[in-house]
């Protein structure tokens, strides 16, 4: 039987390489990991691109537009914690739990800001860095991906 730590650091190596299958075998194991192909991608597109060509180009574009800029000097100074793989975010360790972390909570480096399930394994994210949590990005329960920021914190 596989060690699941093993298993985690391959699911680890799948999410932050561009390795699109990975197939280890010995003795008395065999392993195979394939990422989902990039064919289901175009055709979201494709399913996206009607509902854009329906709304009016210059009042709608122009508004995203001034709302970004107070955005951007809002979040000066803040860094974001990322999902380091594709998953499920959770912000706590159980439905009835509290959250690990809220707005304006301190963390530490080695502090668990919530978790990532990915395979049926449930993942710890740390904040790798001090600060006060600034921002909650993401809900619970939601579908998050590689690199996406989860939380921004204002460094210490």
């Amino acid at each position: 039987m596989i060690d699941i730590r093993k298993l985690k650091e391959l699911v680890r190596l799948m999410t932050t390489s561009d390795l699109t299958e990975l197939d280890l075998r010995d003795k008395e194991e065999q392993v195979t990991i394939r990422r989902a192909t990039a064919q289901a991608a175009p055709q979201v597109i494709q399913h996206a691109a009607p509902v854009v060509q329906h709304v009016a180009a210059a009042p709608v574009a122009a508004a995203p537009a001034a709302a970004a800029a107070p955005a951007a000097n809002e979040d000066a100074g803040l860094i974001a914690i990322e999902s380091p793989m594709v998953g499920t975010f959770y912000a706590s360790p159980s439905p009835d739990k509290p959250s690990f972390v809220s707005v304006g909570g301190d963390v530490g480096p080695n502090s668990v800001v919530c978790l990532v399930e990915a395979m049926k394994i449930f993942n710890e994210i740390k904040a790798e860095r001090s600060g006060t949590i600034a921002k909650v990005l993401v809900k619970s329960g939601q579908a998050v991906e590689f690199g996406q920021p989860l939380y921004m914190i204002k460094p210490s």
